[in-house]
């Protein structure tokens, strides 16, 4: 699929790659790059948004040579995607979900000329619709062309799904409104239109989809085009558009589509997303349009940095920024390595411990040991034997923390006492000093950390 329209761009990228970035190369490439995309079915705005979007990135940038060429690809790339973005996105089934929640049926209108696959593509969404269990009404409003009523009755008939249709010439608006009315009075999800095919240049008949459309008021309007028409299903999307301001567009034979470009010249022209792409003979070969898949199938996948490109204008400055950022980041991160070193310490402990770190800047002098985490080097145990002993309230701030911490570090180094020991009894401690692992756990610790 796209095979030459992921050419036109390989190419275009590579002529840049071999060349210095000046303007009058430039434009030399910008020419061949227009010539290979008309080719591919890309229309004449679409090409004159990406030369001007290309010379605007590239004239006055410097850029090293040997990454020419990815520049150039992630603009093309780029500029392709804002266009679709632009065009927005339409979540059909959503859509249909949130009224069927009103008790009222989404009204779909489907048009295009003949031959481009429609009334199989109405088949191809009406068991989209069964998959995702809504319920469906096909209009067969195509009473012009001979044989439209009984192919689309054979594919509601393959679907089970019901079908209104009257005889051949009648008014395709009536069979539309019967259509909506049956749905409303069975409580069905969805109705189909399926519109007679108009040639683009036929004014009367052009004026019968204004009517239809008129009559029932169809919440979405999709416009049905031949991938393989090229420009001609480009026009064609241009006209109807100016008649019925379709809301989307549905592009069949795109599996065998080589070219690609009327995907991308429909959105442009039309300011309409492309919904769906037919890409097969069977009912389940309908598929949602993804423009990532797109991207990447016409420029293989997303490498490149922002980074790449260097301005004239940038300043050391910001530069610097950056680099201060990132330290502050490391030194973020070892802060949050730190306290997470006790295994014991609660999630909520440890968030009260980044706020009380937060809300009170460091002193400029502290010992090593105490930059970062106070009680760094103090045991879970002692911690938590010495809040039982003596009876300590969590710290509010950094300063009583360390303050704390101190005091557990003398407590420790004078052999742990229990409160108000005489030095009688501290030494008769030394004598029997017992094991921390023979030591009964507490209840409750400093921050309320202890196993119970």
């Amino acid at each position: 699929m796209f095979d030459k329209l992921r050419n036109a761009f390989s190419s275009a990228v590579k002529s840049f790659g071999e060349k210095e970035l000046k303007e009058k190369d430039i434009d030399e490439v910008l020419f061949e790059l227009e010539v290979a995309l008309l080719e591919s079915d890309v229309a004449i705005e679409v090409i004159d948004m990406l030369k001007g979007d290309l010379k605007k990135q590239l004239v006055g940038v410097t850029v090293e040579k040997d990454k020419i060429a990815d520049i150039v690809k992630q603009n093309l790339r780029q500029s392709i995607s804002s266009m679709f973005d632009s065009a927005g996105k339409i979540d059909v089934l959503f859509n249909i979900q949130k009224k069927k929640k009103t008790g009222e049926p989404y009204i779909i209108s489907f048009m295009g000329i003949n031959g481009t696959g429609k009334t199989t593509t109405i088949a191809k969404f009406a068991n989209l619709l069964r998959e995702n269990k809504f319920s469906a009404v096909i209009a067969a409003a195509d009473t012009y062309r001979a044989g439209a009523i009984e192919q689309i009755s054979e594919h509601a008939k393959r679907l089970n799904i019901k079908i209104i249709a009257q005889n051949y010439g009648s008014d395709p608006a009536a069979v539309a409104r019967d259509a909506v009315l049956y749905a409303k009075s069975h409580k069905l999800d969805c109705v189909l239109i399926d519109t007679a095919g108009r040639m683009q240049t036929s004014k009367n008949l052009m004026d019968q989809i204004s009517k239809i459309n008129k009559v029932v008021n169809p919440d979405l309007k999709l416009f049905v085009g031949d991938a393989l028409a090229g420009n001609d299903t480009v026009s064609q999307a241009r006209e109807f558009y100016n008649y019925t301001k379709f809301d989307g567009a549905i592009l069949t034979k795109s599996d065998a589509d080589a070219r690609g470009g009327a995907a991308i010249s429909i959105v442009k022209v039309t300011s309409s997303p492309i919904l769906y792409l037919g890409v097969g003979q069977e009912y389940k070969d309908l598929k949602p349009f993804d423009k990532d898949l797109f991207l990447e199938m016409l420029f293989g996948s997303q490498e490149i940095t922002p980074d790449m490109i260097a301005y004239h204008k940038e300043k050391p400055q910001e530069k610097i920024e950056q680099k201060e950022t990132r330290e502050e980041k490391v030194v973020a991160d070892k802060s949050a390595e730190k306290i997470s070193e006790t295994k014991q310490v609660k999630p909520s402990i440890v968030a009260e411990a980044k706020v009380v770190q937060k809300e009170v800047q460091p002193e400029p002098k502290q010992i090593p040991e105490q930059q970062g985490d106070p009680f760094a080097g103090i045991a879970t145990n002692d911690i938590e034997k010495y809040s039982d002993l003596f009876d300590v309230t969590p710290p509010e701030n950094d300063n009583e923390a360390r303050k704390l911490a101190d005091k557990i570090r003398k407590w420790i180094s004078d052999g742990r006492p229990k409160p108000k020991e005489t030095t009688k009894e501290l030494e008769e401690k030394e004598e029997m000093t017992v094991s921390e692992d023979e030591r009964p756990k507490k209840k409750h610790s400093l921050f309320g950390w202890g196993k119970k």
